[in-house]
């Protein structure tokens, strides 16, 4: 399998596919929301820091896993040792449990694309819109086919012809896009007091919070403990420098969620007159509050367009991300070709994905936890699994396999300068923050904190 494995034809191939992973609906619809909630430019500084340090040495391990086994998550682990062969399968559970759900997600953005395009922002902005949306005994399913389709087929064309080529090309048009609409965002009338709301630090509102907020918020969006970052360093041509392709990821995912800030809440606090609480997070920032505030606007409609289109692109390239992620896996373990690869995934998306797209309308008399079957296969995946299979990673290259096995691949083509705080961070400060990670992910989900 490994003589015929693909490979990205260059490092900006590779920077842009893994920074396309990385970017995603996190950046989008949670970054602007804990931001504005926790300091403000306090929280933007400690953002950055944990990004350079703790996210550095997460993304650095993962990825040099992956270019010196030459494989997926499920093979690299037991390569180093047969012993410790079960992180590399907890590791894989993360994108199968994760991507049929995306997918759902995904098809939900498909869907305010063509409402927009169709019928404009006032039809999108209508009370009670998203829930007879996703209350729709049929739609929320459709809507996942078509997206789940336009990933595969993207998939199925290969590492270089498909997943290389489409975030090479999706990536500059996201951030083109982004500052479009930030620009935008940050002229309207009244904006001015969201942009200083956004990056003037106000230390009220700083507190342990905080620092878990922006612990789990870099943890979630830097594509980290799904198993894709080991996938796509197994793809990364050997001449190339791990190091400075580290550091371009991150520069391209906070990039992002900075901008993601300044399109969104200069927005909303000119939309409500600068009420904070007209800021809120995930599924209800992005359907129901950014509809009404381009129904407000002028142009409303063509910024909805625009708005919506680049989310599908973030969405669309961390899909990409996670069914190759499976698609690997399955090749590695079970010894398919891609074409077998890609079909079972894509029965695995449509078969798990049919209960989250059913959870909040036809199958919502069931509810496992307590919970729709989409927010419970993002809980056991986001705030269980994830946090664990980084700690148990950290713990096995830290201190079974030693970090010098790391530190000589990454100086093949590098200086490796952060090595001493790499060595630091992965065997001592990672797996507290990960531990806390786990614990405040785990309440929060329960609702027993607010975070």
């Amino acid at each position: 399998m490994n003589k015929k494995r693909g490979s990205f034809s260059s490092r900006i191939g590779f920077v842009l596919a893994a920074a396309g992973s990385a970017v995603g609906l996190g950046n989008l619809w949670r970054f602007p929301y804990l931001a504005a909630k926790y300091g403000g430019g306090t929280f933007l500084l400690i953002y950055i820091i944990l990004a350079v340090t703790f996210g550095y040495s997460l993304m650095t391990a993962e990825i040099t896993l992956g270019r010196s086994t030459r494989l997926s998550a499920v093979g690299a682990y037991d390569k180093l040792n047969k012993k410790f062969h079960f992180i590399g399968l907890l590791t894989c559970l993360v994108p199968i449990i994760i991507v049929p759900y995306y997918g759902v997600i995904g098809g939900w953005i498909v869907k305010y694309m063509v409402v927009f395009v169709k019928d404009g922002a006032a039809t999108a902005a209508a009370d009670n819109y998203f829930n007879n949306f996703i209350t729709n005994p049929w739609q929320p399913f459709f809507f996942l086919v078509v997206f789940i389709t336009i990933t595969a087929v993207i998939v199925s064309m290969g590492v270089k012809g498909g997943v290389e080529r489409a975030s090479t090309l999706m990536m500059p048009l996201l951030i083109v896009l982004s500052i479009i609409i930030a620009v935008y965002s940050v002229t309207r009338p009244g904006a001015l007091e969201g942009v200083k709301y956004y990056f003037i630090p106000h230390l009220s509102d700083v507190s342990p919070n905080t620092l878990l907020g922006a612990m789990g918020q870099m943890f979630y969006s830097m594509s980290l403990a799904m198993g894709i970052m080991v996938t796509y360093g197994s793809y990364m041509p050997e001449g190339e420098d791990i190091e400075k392709s580290v550091g371009q990821i991150e520069l391209f995912d906070t990039g992002v969620a900075l901008l993601a800030g300044l399109m969104i809440i200069p927005a909303v606090f000119a939309f409500s007159g600068g009420d904070r609480d007209a800021l809120n997070a995930g599924p209800g920032l992005m359907f129901v509050t950014m509809p009404k505030v381009f129904a407000s606007m002028q142009l409303g409609t063509l910024i909805g367009i625009v708005f919506f289109v680049l989310v599908f692109f973030a969405a669309l390239t961390s899909c990409i991300s996670l069914y190759e992620t499976v698609v690997s896996i399955l090749g590695d373990r079970f010894h398919m070709n891609r074409r077998t690869a890609c079909i079972v995934t894509y029965i695995i998306c449509i078969g798990l994905g049919l209960l989250s797209a059913m959870g909040y309308g036809a199958l919502s008399g069931i509810q496992p936890l307590g919970m729709a079957f989409l927010d419970f296969f993002d809980f056991i995946s986001n705030s269980v699994l994830m946090p664990i299979v980084a700690l148990l990673s950290c713990l096995f290259l830290g201190w079974v396999v030693g970090l010098d096995y790391i530190s000589k691949e990454v100086k093949k083509n590098s200086a490796f300068k952060r090595e001493p705080m790499f060595r630091v961070m992965i065997r001592w400060i990672a797996p507290i923050f990960l531990v806390a990670i786990l614990i405040s992910s785990v309440l929060s989900a329960m609702g027993i904190i607010s975070i």
